[in-house]
């Protein structure tokens, strides 16, 4: 495990979501290499995985905390943001044209929120996440992405796949696409939105570090290269940004 990933684990503790599910949390916790409490009151790092009978999310240990994160590629919102202006300008950006669907590497899956929005796109995605907490959170959602009710994200989750790694040690194909989108702290968006990127920050501490990234994501022989930046902000990466 790379000193990334290993940052991102050791700051998290199991939690069970009440006192049944103390065997559950303990098998996911020896899973993940994590320690487990028996309640909030009782850890000390940023973040703690809560585990439910069929639910596991994301909460943060503060005062007065945001509520909890969850991976649901069928949620509310994610139906609703599939009909979204926002998915053009994804796709468009990945390169999707009338007839051509790029396979897509996602090297900085989180929550797989955009991940997902591709693959209803069209596009074979593979999730790249370095934090087993993560990754396990997204291979959750995505089984029961596989038999939701729902036609649609039923194919979606058919193209999308996972993988426990460190991006930066991933060797990628000429003809797949990457995209990232790190973790800025000056990306302005809705209350969710902040909520999910609070506790992502929480999960993988300071310094998560883009440069490394996007240094990676050069050095592969990839048709496309995106970043996914905050409206404005300056350019990170080498040379002049390919508009399409």
């Amino acid at each position: 495990m790379s000193s990334m990933a290993a940052s991102a684990q050791s700051r998290c503790t199991v939690v069970p979501a009440h006192p049944g599910m103390s065997h559950r949390a303990k098998l996911i916790a020896r899973e993940l290499n994590l320690t487990v409490a028996k309640g909030l009151d009782q850890i000390s790092d940023p973040v703690a995985l809560m585990v439910d009978d069929s639910d596991m999310w994301l909460q943060e240990n503060k005062l007065s905390p945001p509520g909890p994160v969850r991976v649901d590629f069928a949620s509310p919102a994610m139906l609703y943001r599939r009909r979204g202006g926002h998915n053009e300008l994804l796709g468009k950006a990945v390169g999707i044209r009338r007839g051509r669907v790029p396979r897509v590497i996602d090297a900085t899956a989180g929550l797989g929120r955009d991940a997902y929005v591709l693959a209803d796109l069209g596009c074979s995605v593979t999730m790249l996440e370095r934090s087993n907490v993560l990754a396990l959170l997204l291979e959750e959602a995505l089984k029961l992405a596989l038999i939701s009710p729902f036609d649609e994200v039923r194919r979606a989750a058919a193209r999308l796949s996972i993988l426990r790694c460190d991006s930066t040690t991933f060797k990628a194909d000429s003809d797949q696409v990457i995209y990232l989108d790190p973790m800025f702290e000056d990306r302005k968006g809705s209350a969710a939105a902040k909520k999910d990127l609070s506790v992502l920050q929480a999960l993988h501490g300071a310094g998560a570090g883009h440069e490394e990234l996007v240094a990676w994501a050069f050095s592969q022989p990839v048709a496309r290269i995106v970043v996914k930046r905050p409206l404005k902000a300056d350019v990170i990466t080498k040379g002049r940004p390919l508009m399409s």
